[in-house]
């Protein structure tokens, strides 16, 4: 599903405008970004939750030369589902 789509069927589910919708679904993502870009932790309880985790510097390989490399550290947004997705999901 794009983003396209997400705003057509929340526009449908609560009967907001289009434009509204779009607004509603930008909002949420904006939320979203900013709350773990201070480093906090975003749960919606049921849905899941959103966090940063650090990763550690690692080798690894360059997979068309074979040279090996080091894969420097760094932070990376992660999400982790709620159990009523998961249950819903299966």
């Amino acid at each position: 599903m794009t983003k396209a789509e997400l705003v057509n069927v929340l526009s449908e589910k609560t009967g907001f405008t289009k434009k509204d919708s779009e607004k509603a679904v930008s909002a949420v993502i904006e939320a979203i970004t900013e709350t773990l870009t201070k480093g906090d932790k975003l749960s919606l309880v049921g849905f899941g939750t959103f966090e940063v985790k650090e990763r550690k510097e690692r080798q690894g390989v360059n997979p068309s030369t074979k040279e090996k490399i080091t894969i420097p550290a760094c932070k990376s947004p992660v999400f982790k589902a709620g159990k009523a997705l998961k249950d819903a999901v299966k």
